[in-house]
Parts: structure tokens; sequence; C-alpha cells
């Protein structure tokens, strides 16, 4: 929340243009964050920029989506001609939530198979490459135990599903999101999924990610809002489970494919 902003007001949560950064469902995350600050009592308001307006530096919190490669070379030219408002909004206290797509282009720049480099606004140190194969399907993340997580402390293992042919590498002093269990991730080679840096959340996790882990989601409101009283989550608890344990059946099984085609 930007130092001039009153802490009475509405909650605005961006969704930062859907037209091209709305391939996968990412949508879904939105509307999470605002249902569950209302379920308390909260005021939020779902505030969309459509494709090509300029970003506001007003919003609590900004989700960009994931897109394919046209969307995202409109999208990137947007948030770059919108990096200072971005910028000043985090800084002022704002939350990015930033998927696929979107993760990519917080970091540096793109490089495409073609060597052709899309650039990004360089809000976290980051590049990613083109890579092969695609990396598609469920995930499974052990998200890092760090102080950015506030009071609410470090949220369980994180589900979701995967459709990229990035490969995302951190700088040195970028901390990732997670470790990966099962799936992919930043496909680097590292071992890792994502980003997680002060108010900032950058990952490949789709599915939405946030209905998926509402434990994820209800972070990212006390980022903004402060403590929040607990809520009934019986039924996202369940869905949660029940990709858990898809997600992690399909690592046991590529392990032990991996293990058998070893053997020869």
């Amino acid at each position: 929340m930007s130092d001039d902003k009153p802490r009475d007001s509405a909650v605005g949560i961006g969704l930062i243009y859907p037209e091209l950064l709305g391939t996968y469902g990412d949508r879904g995350n939105a509307v999470v964050l605002v249902q569950r600050a209302r379920w308390r009592g909260i005021p939020a308001e779902l505030v969309e920029i459509a494709a090509g307006d300029p970003i506001p530096d007003s919003l609590d919190v900004y989700i960009f989506g994931g897109g394919e490669d046209d969307p995202q070379h409109m999208a990137a030219e947007g948030m770059r001609a919108s990096k200072a408002n971005i910028e000043r909004a985090h800084r002022g206290g704002a939350v990015v939530l930033a998927i696929c797509a979107g993760f990519q282009l917080i970091g540096h720049r793109y490089v495409a198979a073609d060597e052709s480099v899309l650039e990004g606004i360089g809000l976290v140190d980051l590049e990613t490459r083109a890579g092969s194969p695609r990396l598609i399907g469920e995930v499974v993340v052990q998200p890092t135990e760090n102080d950015v997580w506030g009071e609410l402390g470090t949220p369980r293992a994180l589900t979701g599903f995967e459709n990229h042919g990035g490969r995302t590498t951190l700088g040195p002093d970028v901390t990732p999101l997670g470790n990966v269990l099962a799936g992919g991730g930043n496909g680097d080679g590292s071992g890792v999924e994502g980003v997680l840096e002060e108010r900032i959340i950058g990952t490949y996790l789709h599915g939405p990610v946030l209905p998926r882990n509402v434990e994820l989601a209800d972070r990212i409101l006390a980022w903004v809002t402060g403590g929040l009283p607990s809520l009934d989550a019986t039924l996202e608890q369940s869905l949660r489970a029940e990709r858990l344990d898809a997600g992690m059946s399909k690592g046991a099984r590529k392990w032990w494919r991996d293990r058998m085609l070893a053997r020869g």
C-alpha cells in the first residue's frame, strides 16, 4: 500500500493486461484474492488494466499472468512503458505476483531460440532463455523458508500445472520460491521454481496457483493488510490434497522411469 493511500480504502487487486496475459486462467488468482479479503470483511476490488493503458502506481497487488509469444511481446512493451509506476508502487508496499510469461517479464530479458531478445522490466535479477523440451505437467514445490513470509510463516508444499519452454536462471543473490519435488520448475537444472523476494512472487505455476494454494493467497493478502483472521478452508484444502497427490505420483513415476532407463 502506498504511503499516501488511506488504510481503510479498498484493497486494489490489479489484473494487468488480461487480454494478453490471460491464456491459462490466471484471472482466478485475482478473483481468489478479492474474495478471501471480502470474506474477512476487508473491502477489496478487482481492477482490470486493459492492454494499451498505462499501469498505475496506485494498486496494492499487481498480477501478471501467462500468455503466448505474440501477446507476451505486446505486454512487455506496456510493462516497460510503465516500469517507473510499477517500481514506485512496489517501493510503497505493493505486491507483485507474476506467472509464467509475467514471471519472465519481471526479469531482465527473454532470449528466444533464434537469439532475438525480449526485454523485461528488470524488477528481479533473472534471465530466461528458450529451451527444449517444453515442460508440461503437474508440479510440486517446497517453499523456501524465509522471513519475507511474515507472521503467517512458510506455506506448505505448493501445487500447480506448468506449460512453458523457458529456462529461467536466477541471479546469485536471488531466492527461489522453492525447491522442486515434482515437475520441471525453472528448468535450468538448478532444481528450483520461481522467485521469492520482498513482496514479489514469480512462478510458472498455473492452475490457477492461488485457488490451489490458499495459504499462498493469504500470505499475499497479509503483505498488504497485515494480520488476517482464519477462514474455513475445507474445500480448498481438499483440492490441494488431491493435486498434491497427483503431482507427487507423477514425480514418483518419472523417478522410476529415469532409474530404469539409466539401468538400460
